[in-house]
């Protein structure tokens, strides 16, 4: 085989609450994502501090309109600009477009009475227009922005009132879009949920939250599998109603799978089994669930041993086994070993350990993420031979300081190596009987680094003129990789394979 499958879906993704704006448009409510300050309180080498939110952050966030320190409110302003941007994409060829739904645009509180029309009105002209061009829209539900009142007056996904909540605004987008949108995602990397507890895992709170000394995200572990498994069975009623309402839909979960590439650092066995492990408990924990129907095993002993047991009842147990999803899609960015002497940290490209002595490239600072294209090979073989479901490559991309020359280009060679390096592997892993649906790159316009809050980490094939402190004029520029990226995609791959 020396393209690509026939009918491969090629394209790019983005997140409302980094590529939209509007934040206070459209009668939106406040997000989670609108009170996360940006790169001047976050060391890019060490993500921690992110998480550390406090009531009295979000206090002082909802007093204030402020853009530069709350970056996520602004974003590539694709509120207003999306038409400009879709059209770019359409250009390069785009099969689909992954974005997400922000549900604070939908019900602004989460608990609202009725459904926000403009908001809904505003999804529809979006998806109109990737239709217009050929573009099926890849539909994240959840990604990264449940409505900051689900934080301030509830228990987030601690609260069994939330997957009410939920399922009540995954009836009604699904409803409203079903001639529109084909391809749906429940939860963005929710597999998070144990690194960062207030975003990926959909607003958690502590005991006291009213307690301005102590972090929103310092959940206890009973909290956190609460939390788990009240979103195991919102999936699964999610994917009910989603097939209930329109058969023909194809629901597919996420989650963040550059983890799946934990390599033990050595042969002791007890880093072959810790990194083991460690893969279990960031990624199967929810994909066993998704995929498989069940609860798993190990899981089940961490709630015996630790008394953390979330109450199960066994109409939701099959509820769950009668509702898995159709396809699995993931990210996948770095790769990393595991070294029962060495503590492992989580970012947005998934867990850091011990450096790898044989992936010796990384990408350029700051940043500094290993570079291993043989990593998503191994992952995409992996979550095959675990769940025999199609995989879908949803994130795929890499970071890079970059500025206009004087000619007022990018020459962003270093991105196009990373694409093309990952894909040849991609393609490896379809020869080894992956079954591969698409891959879509993380992000095909600049925006807000989820991580970071920087817009000086920029991913896109088109440049956004907007800066970490605020000012730009938005403009749209193409990078060299635009024209690059587009010949992968009207050659099917080719132009990689026999380059």
């Amino acid at each position: 085989m020396k393209q690509f499958p026939e009918g491969f879906l090629w394209g790019g993704a983005v997140a409302a609450n980094q590529y939209e704006g509007g934040w206070n448009e459209g009668g939106k409510g406040i997000t989670v994502s609108d009170c996360a300050r940006s790169h001047l309180d976050v060391d890019v080498q060490d993500y921690k501090k992110q998480n550390e939110v406090t009531t009295a952050d979000i206090e002082e966030a909802l007093k204030t309109q402020d853009e530069v320190y709350y970056p996520k409110r602004h974003g590539a302003d694709g509120y207003h600009h999306y038409k400009e941007d879709i059209k770019l994409f359409a250009e390069m060829g785009f099969k689909v477009f992954r974005l997400s739904i922000a549900w604070a645009r939908i019900f602004p509180n989460a608990d609202d009475a009725t459904p926000n029309e403009e908001g809904l009105k505003f999804y529809d002209d979006v998806f109109d227009e990737c239709l217009k061009y050929g573009i099926e829209p890849l539909v994240t539900i959840s990604h990264y922005e449940p409505p900051i009142n689900l934080v301030l007056n509830y228990d987030g996904w601690y609260s069994r009132e939330v997957i009410d909540m939920f399922v009540r605004y995954c009836e009604v987008i699904v409803d409203r879009y079903k001639d529109k949108v084909k391809y749906w995602l429940t939860f963005n990397e929710v597999n998070n949920m144990m690194i960062n507890p207030l975003v990926a895992g959909g607003v958690l709170t502590i005991d006291n939250p009213k307690d301005p000394s102590d972090p929103i995200g310092s959940t206890t572990e009973k909290d956190k599998w609460l939390a788990y498994y009240n979103i195991c069975v919102a999936n699964a009623w999610t994917v009910k109603l989603c097939r209930e309402i329109d058969k023909d839909a194809q629901v597919g979960c996420m989650l963040t799978c550059s983890s799946v590439a934990t390599y033990p650092y050595d042969c002791n066995p007890d880093n072959v089994f810790g990194a083991y492990n460690t893969v279990r408990l960031n990624n199967f924990y929810f994909g066993d669930v998704f995929c498989l129907g069940e609860i798993p095993g190990y899981v089940k002993r961490i709630w015996r041993e630790h008394d953390c047991a979330p109450e199960v009842r066994e109409d939701e147990l099959q509820l769950i086994k009668e509702n898995t999803v159709a396809f699995f899609s993931f990210s996948y960015y770095r790769s990393t070993t595991y070294d029962q002497s060495v503590g492992m940290d989580g970012n947005t490209g998934g867990l850091k350990g011990r450096a790898n002595p044989f992936v010796k490239e990384c990408s350029p600072e700051p940043w500094c993420w290993p570079v291993d294209p043989k990593g998503i090979r191994y992952v995409m073989n992996i979550l095959y031979d675990r769940y025999h479901l199609p995989l879908f490559i949803v994130e795929n991309g890499i970071g890079l300081d970059e500025n206009l020359d004087e000619t007022g280009h990018i020459h962003d060679e270093y991105r196009m190596y990373y694409i093309k390096e990952h894909l040849k592997y991609v393609h490896e892993a379809i020869l080894d009987g992956v079954e591969c649906m698409g891959y879509l790159y993380w992000g095909p316009i600049d925006v807000v680094s989820a991580g970071t809050g920087e817009m000086k980490k920029r991913y896109g094939f088109v440049y956004v003129d907007r800066f970490n402190d605020g000012h730009g004029t938005l403009e749209r520029k193409l990078k060299d990789s635009y024209e690059e990226y587009k010949e992968i995609i009207e050659t099917n791959g080719d132009s990689i394979l026999h380059s």
